[in-house]
């Protein structure tokens, strides 16, 4: 069985961590830049980064007054392998959406389509 926090999930739960997570993605940024990209203060950004840290989403390298903020991708892993077991269920699912959905739009097409309907001309 695939080893996973909770913490992982409630972390990600959050759409700006997630945006974090993604400009992470790019590379280490400092808290100040990261704070830079959002419509909220130093200190909220700071507090979103600990959570992620907390999480064990990101680790965090100070020297001296900067803090530098790097991805660690391991948990974001372990919710990767956890939601793949799921995958079969929800292809199956999706993939029968799919299939109900041309049909239904062939039907429609067929209802709408002028070749294929009579039209009636009243004389004038």
């Amino acid at each position: 069985m695939v080893e996973l926090k909770d913490s992982t999930f409630a972390a990600l739960a959050n759409s700006t961590r997630r945006d974090i997570l993604a400009r992470l993605a790019g590379g280490e940024a400092t808290i100040g830049e990261l704070a830079d990209a959002y419509d909220m203060s130093l200190n909220a950004v700071s507090k979103h980064v600990m959570t992620l840290e907390q999480a064990g989403l990101v680790t965090r390298r100070v020297d001296w007054r900067t803090h530098y903020i790097v991805l660690n991708p391991e948990p974001l892993r372990a919710a990767h392998e956890w939601l793949d077991l799921y995958r079969a269920f929800w292809e199956n699912k999706l993939d029968a959406l799919e299939q109900f959905l041309a049909r239904k739009k062939g039907a429609k097409h067929a209802a709408s389509n002028p070749a294929q309907k009579k039209t009636r001309r009243h004389p004038r």
